[in-house]
């Protein structure tokens, strides 16, 4: 592996609260120097000039999708991990709900075979419970042995106040994180988008609210239950200010509960499923102003740890029907850190390493990625190169991804990706 000299650019690295600029040198994987511009001599190394834009550690994304094994017609790891090198992404973390359900160590240990083909690393979360059905745990200890740094039944919320006490319990004495979709699917049936008067006026059934605001609370209950100190509750796309609210107050109370927004839930409201667009369905759903509102404030005032994308690639012919029949879920590796330099660092002025931050440091803390989301010597080779100043308009059919489910078709965003490099790797370098 050829070192590389990354010259003259911005190095932000949150972490170590470094905003300067720098020379970064990597060897074997890992980051092995940074100095001032000019003072590392590197015979041989590859030389990158970054000069005008900003270094930062490879982007952390704790919630995709990659559909393997099972779905390859919508996504395989390979063009999953392809299309989150485009969007900066060094890191993946993906979820369980393949075919056959991610419930034991020989799968995990499949998505981490090299013949996946996957171009950046990844990191599988395990289902909580046997098969998702939510009736008796998985073997947690085994399934961090085979690489898990999680578990979750994802789509498939655990109802059960006792299973759920027996997972978070379980999972303390394995030290991972318990993630909950929050929703309470016996309010939810049948159910296509957010309830309030756009749905009245729509003629489809709605999610309130309280779906899921009540399942956080009952689960904050839970964990109170739990008498072990490294107990965690990771409530994933967070999307309302009841839910935000009462994780706030279980943190005032010293529980150990994190969360992460997507930025879809950030950027857009309830309005952009008018005309039936399928490619704004999702779970959950596009919430109220107020909700989207509320999830800028906790952001912008760090109730809300991470940014996570909640990639979820489908095929054409599986939106292309519909409304109430479509699958929930778009893409969003390709478009993320773009949103979030538009919306949060231009529009509401969060300084640029705040957003960093957001988008690897603190989601690589919250599942205990030793080494990522930093580029203190020593720490792994990830790197995401961009300029900040670009603007750029994204086009869905030039996406890496297999599948174009996305509302973001023609938009136009700051912030572009120059260079991508994963453990010492150059992964993706725009043309």
């Amino acid at each position: 592996m050829t070192a590389i000299l990354i010259r003259g650019g911005r190095l932000l690295d949150p972490v170590n609260n470094v905003d300067a600029l720098k020379d970064v040198l990597l060897d074997g994987g890992r980051v092995a120097a940074i100095d001032a511009p000019g003072k590392i001599k590197s015979p041989g190394a590859e030389i990158i000039d970054a000069k005008g834009l900003v270094v930062a550690p490879g982007l952390v994304d704790i919630h995709v999708h990659l559909r393997e094994p099972g779905q390859g017609y919508k996504e395989t790891i390979a063009s999953g991990t392809a299309a989150a090198a485009v969007g900066g992404f060094t890191s993946v973390c993906c979820m369980p709900n393949t075919t056959p359900v991610n419930d034991s160590p020989d799968r995990t240990r499949w998505m981490l075979a090299p013949e996946r083909g996957a171009s950046i690393r990844v990191f599988p979360i395990a289902a909580a419970t046997r098969g998702s059905m939510g009736e008796s745990l998985t073997e947690y200890g085994s399934l961090k042995a085979a690489g898990a740094v999680g578990v979750t039944d994802d789509g498939k919320p655990i109802l059960g106040e006792g299973i759920m006490r027996e997972a978070l319990t379980a999972a303390a004495r394995a030290n991972l994180p318990v993630i909950q979709h929050a929703e309470d699917t016996r309010l939810t049936g049948g159910c296509s988008m957010n309830a309030g008067p756009m749905a009245f006026r729509m003629g489809l059934r709605g999610m309130t609210v309280e779906s899921e605001s009540s399942l956080v609370e009952r689960d904050l209950r839970l964990l109170a239950q739990v008498k072990d100190a490294r107990a965690h509750l990771h409530v994933a796309h967070l999307s309302t200010k009841a839910a935000l609210d009462a994780v706030r107050r279980a943190r005032r109370n010293g529980l150990r509960v994190t969360c992460e927004v997507a930025p879809h839930h950030f950027v857009l409201n309830e309005e952009a499923v008018a005309g039936y667009n399928t490619n704004a369905k999702m779970n959950p759903p596009l919430r109220a102003e107020l909700d989207r509102a509320a999830m800028i404030e906790g952001i912008l005032d760090g109730s809300v740890d991470a940014i996570a994308t909640d990639h979820a690639p489908h095929a054409a012919h599986e939106k292309e029907q519909e409304f109430e029949r479509a699958p929930n879920g778009i893409t969003g590796l390709e478009t993320a850190l773009g949103l979030t330099l538009s919306v949060l660092h231009v529009r509401h002025r969060m300084p640029l390493n705040r957003v960093i931050s957001l988008l690897s440091a603190q989601p690589a803390a919250v599942l205990g990625l030793k080494g990522r989301g930093t580029l203190a010597v020593g720490s792994f080779a990830d790197v995401v190169i961009f300029d900040p100043a670009k603007k750029w308009v994204f086009k869905k059919e030039n996406s890496r991804s297999k599948s174009k489910n996305t509302p973001f078709d023609g938009w136009e965003m700051q912030g572009e990706v120059a260079i991508t490099i994963s453990e010492g790797r150059i992964v993706y370098k725009k043309q």
